[in-house]
């Protein structure tokens, strides 16, 4: 028995020293990268108003980049505003621009820093004398009339898809690449605003397709549907026409678009990549800035990742000038920093009305900086895959197949709750190996499948992965065409029975133990004193091919009023409401209901427990991180080059689901953390976040150790020799 004893110190300090060189982290060498895109760690992003030039400081901005350590910059430079003195005809100019030039002047500063600098523009916008030149550049409604701005009267909205971007906007690229030479142009707003009635949108959809373009938004109608198929394939060609245009004169920059419809081309297409999902609004929950990262991450791979946040409100009423909590803003970022994003604030306008985040981002910043080595992941270690689905846009319209977006959310909160390090995986993404890391695979109601993606997971159960599925989960092609039967009735081990029933009333799931032994199945863990349990809202009425045990079966509806006539009519169906087996080496669990769905809108905790003791029986392997502990914690464990790390970011907060978080409130861990198999072994950890000094152990292959306060987030690096 290997049995070690150690202390956990503090991670390096940070040194005082400008932004670090490229190859120079916290005092440690890091090889040079031969690109500039995995280089930087930590963004900054200055997004200038019209009349910044000549009120505010540059030099401020300047020195507040040296203190956080960011080492790449986005600065805004032109489109619906020009801050250089522009020579492109039409191309606005800042009313108070004057002979100042403060986009050139942020980046040479920048570059004096070794930033990485990227350029911004946002072409959604134009003014009245575009209008009166070219008013075919404007965006028509459907009823023809041309697109006034929705926010900014004095303003025309433009068209994405014609000569504005693939002329106007091409010459404005062209010229900030030949004064400046970024590193890359980011563009915001840059894929429209909707359907485009113009006469260039007129014509080259009916060149595309023979058809006139869609009078409706309706995902089930053909000709949009057809018009969706055009527009990806329009705006996928013009991110390869300016990237080309950026790339000649400049080798390695790139254009890199604030968003596109498709995530596996964005994978294609791009070396670097930005989320744009800068805050909470409305109910929004406090892990949704790491799922952003996950499903974009299971769609590039490993490619740098920038989180842009804000540190302002993000709700409809668009107060941009605002500034949110110090405890909001940081589990936000969090969020995204232990889900692999590399950190990106965006402020907007030079001018400060509020100064009470630069103390907050200076912390997270220079945290993050002096754990950088710790935060350069190679890959993601956890061992169960949750799959989404970009082709559920196909599914249909009946009552139960509404809010199809909850069953995803469902099992997201689910795993969070229950502690399991977990990633996306997209559904167009299922070859080996994409699929190779995962010992299980979920999926939340993935109703449409198309044949070779059955195929696929069928091959991942038969090289002996496991599987847990929900409701209507392959009964649909990839046209939203219902099947006679499951894609995937034959790892299920059911058949489509015809049927869906609910919203069901007063219904429950019996819970039963074993009849030979009468020890309770694995899957009902901490239940066995219930009986029974509310039932899911909705269910797939499925009939067994296979014999399976039975733990969780069907109690019917039965009334709820008069109260004296609320009693069960049928204790027992004996219908199965968990379809649990096992072939070959793999495990695979169907829930013919919609219990992920039914626990994101109820919340019912029994529900989280029953799913989260199925997942734990479906994955059938040691856990790579065990927490135990009080509260919610996001858990997350990476692979660096010469270490890994456990993240923990603590979501307990009264305010998780209407925010903003007033607080952190800690909480403490008793964690237990697998060291990958092979011939490594851990040397050190370390707290990387507080630096606490605590006892930790190495029993054979695993690291164990007890956090004492967790306030947002804490790292465990853990040195592998």
């Amino acid at each position: 028995m290997n049995r070690r004893n150690f202390i956990i110190t503090t991670s390096t300090a940070a040194g005082a020293c400008v932004v670090a060189r490229p190859s120079v982290i916290a005092g440690t060498t890091l090889p040079r990268e031969e690109s500039w895109f995995s280089r930087p760690m930590r963004w900054a992003q200055l997004t200038l108003v019209e009349n910044d030039p000549g009120s505010f400081d540059p030099d401020f901005w300047l020195d507040y980049f040296r203190r956080v350590h960011a080492d790449g910059a986005t600065l805004s430079a032109g489109g619906v505003v020009a801050y250089y003195p522009t020579d492109v005809p039409m191309h606005h100019r800042s009313a108070w621009l004057g002979n100042s030039d403060p986009f050139g002047y942020l980046a040479e500063g920048c570059r004096k820093m070794k930033m990485s600098v990227i350029a911004r523009t946002d072409p959604h916008a134009t003014w009245q004398n575009v209008y009166e030149a070219h008013a075919d550049w404007i965006a028509v409604t459907a009823n023809g009339e041309k697109r006034r701005h929705w926010a900014n009267p004095e303003l025309w909205v433009t068209c994405a898809l014609g000569p504005y971007n693939y002329e106007f906007m091409t010459q404005v690229h062209e010229e900030i690449m030949d004064r400046y030479q970024p590193d890359g142009i980011f563009s915001n707003r840059w894929a429209g605003h909707g359907i485009c009635y113009c006469e260039h949108c007129r014509s080259n959809f009916r060149e595309y397709s023979g058809l006139e373009l869609p009078r409706t938004s309706d995902r089930f109608d053909p000709v949009y549907q057809k018009y969706s198929e055009w527009n990806i394939s329009r705006l996928k060609d013009l991110w390869v026409k300016w990237d080309d245009v950026i790339r000649k004169r400049k080798s390695t920059s790139r254009f890199i678009p604030n968003g596109f419809p498709d995530k596996v081309i964005t994978g294609q297409l791009s070396d670097i990549v930005f989320t744009d999902h800068q805050a909470r609004s409305g109910v929004t929950m406090p892990w949704s800035n790491g799922r952003v990262a996950k499903e974009l991450r299971a769609s590039i791979g490993m490619k740098p990742l920038g989180g842009i946040f804000s540190v302002g409100f993000e709700e409809q009423y668009r107060w941009k000038d605002s500034v949110q909590t110090e405890a909001e803003i940081r589990v936000w970022v969090a969020e995204g920093i232990a889900n692999g994003m590399r950190p990106w604030f965006t402020k907007f306008s030079g001018v400060l009305y509020d100064r009470r985040w630069l103390d907050v981002v200076e912390k997270i910043y220079n945290a993050h900086y002096r754990n950088e080595l710790y935060l350069r992941n190679t890959a993601p270690l956890a061992r169960a895959g949750m799959v989404f689905s970009e082709q559920t846009r196909n599914y249909g319209t009946e009552r139960w197949q509404q809010r199809s977006g909850d069953h995803s959310s469902g099992l997201y909160h689910a795993l969070i709750e229950a502690r399991i390090p977990f990633e996306m995986v997209n559904d167009r993404l299922l070859d080996e190996d994409h699929l190779k890391p995962f010992r299980l695979l979920i999926l939340p109601n993935i109703p449409v499948l198309s044949d070779k993606q059955c195929s696929q997971l069928m091959k991942f159960v038969e090289n002996g992965g496991n599987l847990l599925a929900t409701f209507e989960t392959s009964l649909y092609d990839e046209n939203g065409n219902r099947r006679s039967d499951f894609g995937l009735a034959s790892l299920f081990g059911v058949s489509w029975d015809g049927g869906v029933e609910g919203p069901m009333q007063n219904s429950y799931l019996r819970l039963n133990s074993d009849p030979s032994s009468n020890k309770f199945h694995p899957v009902l863990k901490g239940l066995e004193d219930a009986n029974r349990l509310i039932n899911a809202i909705h269910r797939i009425k499925v009939r067994p091919t296979a014999d399976f045990p039975r733990p969780v079966t069907l109690i019917p509806t039965y009334p709820d009023l008069p109260m004296e006539h609320v009693y069960p009519r049928i204790t027992d169906s004996g219908i199965r409401e968990l379809y649990l087996r096992e072939t070959g080496r793999s495990r695979i669990a169907y829930f013919p209901n919609d219990i992920d769905r039914s626990f994101w809108q109820v919340m019912c905790a029994d529900h989280g427990k029953l799913l989260r003791n199925t997942i734990m029986w479906a994955l059938n392997e040691e856990p790579v991180v065990e927490v135990n502990g009080p509260g919610v914690l996001d858990v997350t464990v990476w692979r660096q080059e010469h270490s890994m790390t456990v993240h923990l970011v603590n979501l307990t907060n009264p305010m998780m689901v209407k925010g903003p978080f007033r607080e952190l409130i800690p909480v403490s861990a008793r964690v237990s953390i697998k060291i990958p198999p092979g011939d490594m072994k851990a040397d050190t950890v370390q707290l990387l976040i507080s630096g606490k000094k605590v006892p930790a152990e190495i029993l054979n292959d695993r690291v164990f150790l007890t956090v004492p306060q967790i306030f947002d987030h804490e790292i465990i690096g853990i040195d592998i020799t």
